[in-house]
């Protein structure tokens, strides 16, 4: 079973990525599901969001749960019946479950050139210092998303704006760990970040505390 990446990011919070390698048969053979995720799957047209669904329920089993120990919220948000907070991903070939003590969110994403189109719609404050390092810059604007991405399954919240309310400081890319807020009118939240690069994908996970 391709477990890729497990990663301790502190004592309380770790996170799992799994390579998607295997046919839907093999998660039916190895899961099982409760009713309700066993019709939302099978109501999906596309087999490989098929396969990333069930991954992740196979990554909940390398952490020692169950899908009947996932439930999801009026907005969609997952959480774990023991209380310890949970975020997950999938982006084709590659899913990815961190379970915390801590509200935490995680988002992996495929690195490719129509990024740049769109980084108008996701970046603000970020713009200036992008401006100033344009080397690497799909690398960078791939991280900054899933940062976002990120913040914004933590957060939960009707009504936040990407390029607005999450922003993202200025980081290095050999450190791989930023700084990140959430600003929403006089609220503001600090978050740490810590990103990665495999196999031609972007990967972030954010945690209020380390």
């Amino acid at each position: 079973m391709p477990l890729y990446k497990s990663i301790a990011l502190n004592s309380q919070t770790i996170v799992k990525i799994w390579n998607i390698s295997e046919p839907k048969d093999f998660f039916c053979d190895h899961i099982v599901l409760k009713p309700e995720s066993l019709e939302r799957v099978n109501g999906m047209k596309s087999e490989l969001h098929q396969r990333g669904f069930l991954s992740v329920r196979m990554l909940l089993v390398e952490f020692g749960y169950t899908d009947e120990d996932l439930v999801y919220d009026s907005f969609g948000k997952p959480h774990l019946k023991d209380g310890k907070y949970i975020s997950i991903t999938h982006s084709y070939t590659f899913s990815a479950v961190v379970i915390s003590s801590k509200a935490v969110g995680v988002d992996i994403e495929k690195q490719r050139e129509t990024i740049i189109k769109i980084a108008p719609k996701f970046i603000g404050y970020e713009a200036v210092y992008l401006k100033g390092d344009s080397s690497n810059l799909i690398q960078k604007l791939t991280w900054i998303w899933c940062i976002k991405e990120s913040l914004y399954k933590l957060f939960a919240t009707p009504g936040m704006v990407f390029k607005t309310h999450f922003l993202v400081l200025p980081f290095d890319s050999e450190s791989n760990n930023t700084t990140a807020w959430i600003v929403q009118d006089v609220q503001k939240l600090k978050y740490n970040a810590i990103f990665m690069e495999f196999e031609g994908f972007g990967c972030a996970i954010v945690v209020s505390n380390f």
